[in-house]
């Protein structure tokens, strides 16, 4: 039995972008279906089921920023990857992409190699999660962490006894981080893992930002982190200051 292609949808106002990137995909074997415009993306977010949305920022009428928010806010396309594609390089546009949801964040131009690596990288991750049905004892499991924990199956985190409102991809840094409690992971082995990233990637800017994200959802006083902390020089430790 073959198995099902992925289906992408590709947000974009520009016909000269939307052709070639959409020539490359499907020659990688995906799905692609298109949208010029916000409008047009939440349309379709909510007719197809899509394993991953490729989303440009600056469009007509909705901009990239507001449609993530929606597509997050949803019930039906809130957990799907979603890679923001923008000719926009400054700190605080990757920053703000981030910040509203997104798991990735390509500038143009770009080679098409590139994108084809960053595509398949997020649907490897998004893929290799289990799925609701499967593994019940797995779905039980209670991830702890001093005042933190993580409910596998529903995914929901709390901190002391507030619930923390994480986006798909923090919830997935914060998975693999409880899973290797007290133990300090460089942004290299995280890039891989959770982004499922290959080994000479250089893109840790991501972890970076992501952690930053994180820490201001989990911690106390997130400038002066207790739980998730920075080793200078080797990364990351998510433990307790015994």
């Amino acid at each position: 039995m073959n198995k099902k292609p992925c289906r992408i949808l590709l947000v974009d106002d520009e016909k000269d972008v939307i052709w070639p990137i959409t020539y490359s995909l499907r020659g990688e074997g995906y799905e692609v279906l298109t949208a010029c415009d916000g409008a047009q993306a939440l349309a379709s977010a909510r007719r197809h089921r899509f394993d991953l949305i490729i989303l440009d920022i600056v469009m007509p009428g909705m901009d990239g920023f507001r449609v993530c928010r929606e597509l997050r806010e949803s019930h039906i396309s809130g957990a799907v990857p979603i890679l923001f594609m923008t000719g926009r390089s400054d700190v605080d546009d990757r920053v703000r992409g981030l910040d509203e949801g997104g798991d990735d964040y390509l500038v143009k131009p770009f080679a098409m190699k590139e994108l084809q690596a960053r595509v398949r990288a997020l649907l490897r991750r998004s893929r290799s999660e289990p799925k609701e049905t499967e593994d019940s004892e797995h779905q039980k499991l209670v991830l702890e962490a001093g005042p933190i924990t993580l409910s596998v199956g529903t995914r929901e985190v709390r901190v002391g006894n507030t619930t923390a409102k994480l986006t798909p991809k923090e919830l997935d840094l914060l998975h693999y981080l409880m899973l290797h409690f007290d133990e300090i992971l460089s942004s290299k082995e995280l890039l891989q893992q959770v982004w499922g990233y290959p080994a000479e990637s250089n893109s840790t800017s991501v972890v970076r930002w992501h952690i930053k994200f994180l820490r201001e959802k989990i911690e106390p006083i997130p400038s002066h982190p207790t739980y998730l902390r920075t080793v200078p020089h080797h990364g990351y430790v998510l433990g307790t200051n015994d």
